[in-house]
């Protein structure tokens, strides 16, 4: 106990030494317990990720608490001689005291959580981290209706949760309402197409259509609104050029959306062959294939 008297008295005088021991003693901690956290997984699930995030804001809470009581004395002094330069601190400071107000906004709202999918501006993409000053997603091709990861990680301020609004698209994990158009160049009457194309559409939804009807109505009671249902969707319109289109709408699960669509597509285009056209859908053989890319292999 005897050798805790100097090295105190020396912390005490020199305070910003002390305050970087603090700094890397919850700096090693952190470590050790994400590290922890971590394991040998090779992807986090929804629960690491959220006490990772937990762990961060956690330690980085109690470190600005420790701070604020080491150099209280300090802060009080430096309070009094700043209220001659508040108001340029405050302009000077404004997108971060944003960044702050826009974290609390987001917990008190309770828009999202880690894991959940979200949509703010023209960003979309899973939540995997937030703190006080900003948010990360993992980016999501939504847009393109492809619901596939782009690999990018898009990491913006809390400020813009003022400024745009925030989508939240847990729901889309699991299921999802595609949409998509079909157009032809030809003036044609598609409408006796669309009996046989439901028919088929069908086909494909047949394996997954009870637990998507069932998904649905979950959906429906969580945000008490009356949703377009399960069944999928057909009507047909024309562009501003007067072609004719075709708007296909399922509910269907994500994954397995764009596959659906190709399919949809292909089953359009075989009818569309077969009874407006009058002709035999063209059929490409694995040979000719083949023989195809090897001629302009050739060629190169």
């Amino acid at each position: 106990m005897e050798h805790l008297g100097p090295i105190i008295v020396f912390f005490s005088e020199h305070k910003f030494l002390f305050t970087l021991v603090v700094l890397s003693i919850f700096w090693v901690i952190r470590r050790i317990l994400i590290k922890w956290i971590w394991g040998d997984a090779n992807f986090l699930s929804e629960d690491q990720r959220k006490w990772i995030s937990r762990t961060k804001n956690g330690t980085f809470t109690l470190f600005l608490i420790v701070l604020f009581i080491l150099w209280r004395s300090e802060v009080n002094e430096f309070a009094l001689s700043l209220t001659a330069i508040a108001v340029a601190v405050v302009v000077a400071s404004k997108e971060i005291i944003l960044c702050f107000t826009g974290s609390i906004q987001r917990a008190s709202s309770r828009s999202f959580q880690i894991g959940e999918w979200i949509e703010v501006g023209n960003l979309c993409g899973e939540v995997i981290e937030h703190n006080l000053m900003a948010t990360k997603i993992q980016e999501i091709d939504l847009h393109h209706g492809t619901y596939a990861y782009t690999g990018k990680t898009v990491t913006f301020p809390n400020s813009l949760f003022f400024t745009t609004p925030v989508k939240n698209l847990n729901f889309m994990k699991r299921y999802v309402y595609h949409e998509f158009h079909i157009t032809v160049k030809e003036t044609a009457n598609l409408y006796p197409l669309v009996p046989s194309l439901l028919a088929r559409i069908d086909d494909h939804c047949e394996d997954f259509y009870e637990v998507a009807t069932r998904y649905n109505h979950v959906i429906e009671r969580h945000a008490g609104v009356d949703l377009p249902g399960a069944d999928p969707h057909i009507h047909v319109t024309s562009t501003s050029l007067g072609d004719p289109q075709v708007h296909v709408r399922l509910f269907c699960p994500t994954e397995r959306a764009t596959d659906l669509e190709q399919l949809i597509r292909e089953d359009f285009m075989t009818l569309y062959c077969e009874r407006i056209l009058k002709q035999d859908p063209i059929a490409i053989a694995d040979d000719d294939l083949l023989s195809e890319l090897e001629s302009k292999a050739l060629h190169c």
